[in-house]
């Protein structure tokens, strides 16, 4: 298990325990680098239509717990994005 799959794995079993430099590195693997960084904020843009974006935030070093939950959600939506493009070897 390597060390993003073992922040997921906090993430979604405990939100209110990720730290902000966590979430901002998980977010980078997945979106990419940052529409937006500075200050407290970054801000990533999601690849579906109509300009929705991510919002992550620092709060002392820890990352709001409701938006660890909005990137766990766009992270899900992702990779079924990539599923539906990329059948199984049993679908062929």
């Amino acid at each position: 298990m390597t060390k993003r799959d073992k922040v997921l794995d906090r993430m979604r079993n405990s939100p209110g325990s990720v730290r902000f430099d966590e979430l901002a590195a998980v977010c980078d693997h997945y979106f990419g680098e940052p529409r937006r960084s500075g200050g407290s904020h970054h801000v990533y843009a999601m690849p579906w239509p109509g300009d929705p974006r991510v919002n992550i935030q620092n709060s002392n070093g820890r990352a709001k717990a409701y938006q660890v939950k909005q990137v766990l959600e766009a992270i899900d939506r992702l990779e079924a994005m990539h599923e539906e493009n990329d059948p199984s070897e049993e679908e062929k």
